[in-house]
């Protein structure tokens, strides 16, 4: 039996250090200016012999319900009423604050266990401001230093006391010797990346039926990479929400490059990477690079054309199939889905699209296949001569698959040309139906026995 902890306390009380601290990874953007979190983040945390749920949230601030501040707030007593327990964190270097009393009620209303957590306590300026957490009513303050992993014992132990059932039946569930789940299928990893307010966001809520991650209509709302679990049709997927990639030259500010890192380490460890564009300006030249950078990492692709509500006729497949195959020759026959992700129209035929284009991704053939479509590719267009001399083509195989990786044996491996090279690699696309994945084929000379002699 696991538990789940939520995170919270107004902006710049190190709330995303403490997490990261937990999970052990640099998962949640950190950085001096208060209110970089937005939406909640979750995590696996763990802290000596426990395991758990870990939620990071965006700092509480008074603010209207429909402004942006609002719906963080929103946001995070959605993780407050998720959660098993509370870690209240406040500053202790600054004191407590009028911000920090307001908000200890609210958490005081939801009768969650509560730790006061008292961060940056490090040094003799940070003592003052612990033993002041005591005012708050919410039991004995935690002083720790998330920065430096100071005082993890002593909150090892404030856990202990707020959650004795679950930390016991955790105790428990660790000796026994099948105490794992057999067998559970690992979720397809898919990450949602495209230019700003092309509606990533907005698509990934409607999959889940929830206002999961933050929208607004200005661009840059998303910061984080938002990981959340969806299941569609008996199948597990773990959606990743980015925020917007705009061209190099124009991401100057330091959040907006740490959010950029962030998108990019999500494409990195993605299966499948959905490509998100607008209708009215498909294949920009940001779209394109996207795309071409989601290839040179070597993961499956989808298009997608979003907000076809917006216009009066649908996008003809066929020319969305011409446009694609000229624009990007890397990927050709990748898949395109028109939807709108406001209306929730194509979604069902997306997901569909994912779950293809992974198993593609996933594709092996057999060596002895191989060969044989090897040689009628040689005998339909032979490899030309270099130098007055010819190169002979031994044979292929495939070491791996995600993505489809092909070693081809041959002489003389540097003479061989670029456009022959196309040949093959638009062959195997045909061949073996690998539609839109990207292909890696790898030239290696054969040993030559005479070499020595």
């Amino acid at each position: 039996m696991s538990f789940t902890l939520a995170i919270v306390g107004r902006p710049n009380v190190g709330k995303s250090t403490l997490f990261n601290r937990l999970v052990g990874k640099r998962l949640a953007l950190v950085d001096d200016e208060p209110g970089v979190t937005r939406d909640r983040r979750e995590g696996m945390g763990r802290l000596g012999d426990l395991v758990f749920t870990i939620i990071d949230t965006a700092g509480l601030e008074e603010s209207a319900r429909d402004t942006l501040s609002g719906h963080m707030r929103t946001q995070t007593q959605a993780a407050i009423a998720k959660a098993d327990a509370v870690l209240f964190l406040i500053d202790a270097r600054a004191g407590l604050t009028p911000t920090d009393r307001a908000f200890a009620e609210l958490v005081r209303r939801n009768g969650k266990p509560t730790i006061v957590v008292a961060n940056k306590s490090e040094g003799a300026a940070g003592e003052a401001g612990a033993l002041e957490a005591y005012a708050l009513g919410l039991g004995e303050p935690v002083a720790v230093s998330a920065e430096h992993g100071e005082g993890m014992a002593d909150l090892y132990e404030a856990l202990r006391r707020a959650l004795p059932e679950a930390t016991e039946a955790h105790d428990r569930q660790d000796k026994t010797p099948e105490g794992g789940v057999a067998g559970a299928e690992r979720p397809i990893r898919v990450a949602v990346v495209g230019r700003p307010n092309s509606g990533k966001s907005t698509m990934v809520n409607r999959l889940l039926g929830e206002e999961r991650v933050l929208t607004g209509l200005e661009a840059g709302t998303t910061r984080d990479a938002v990981a959340v679990d969806l299941v569609w049709r008996g199948r597990n997927f773990r959606m990743y929400d980015t925020a917007g990639l705009r061209r190099r030259s124009r991401v100057v500010d330091k959040l907006e490059k740490l959010s950029v890192a962030d998108a990019l380490n999500a494409v990195r460890f993605a299966d499948v990477v959905i490509v998100l564009m607008d209708v009215e300006k498909p294949f920009e030249e940001q779209d394109l690079r996207i795309a071409d950078l989601v290839e040179r990492e070597g993961r499956a692709i989808v298009l997608v054309m979003n907000k076809c509500d917006l216009v009066k006729r649908r996008p003809n497949a066929a020319n969305l199939r011409r446009e694609a195959d000229h624009w990007l020759p890397q990927v050709a026959g990748v898949a395109i889905f028109p939807i709108s992700a406001l209306s929730g129209e194509g979604l069902d035929e997306l997901m569909q699209g994912v779950v293809d284009a992974y198993a593609v991704w996933n594709r092996r053939i057999a060596t002895n296949v191989l060969n044989r479509w090897l040689a009628e590719a040689i005998a339909a267009h032979p490899p030309p001569a270099v130098s007055g001399r010819r190169l002979k083509l031994n044979y292929i195989t495939q070491p791996k698959a995600r993505p489809p990786s092909f070693v081809l044996f041959c002489t003389r491996a540097d003479a061989v040309p670029g456009d022959y090279l196309r040949y093959l690699v638009n062959g195997l696309r045909n061949g073996f139906d690998l539609p839109g994945t990207p292909i890696r084929l790898t030239l290696r000379e054969k040993d030559n026995p005479y070499a020595r002699r």
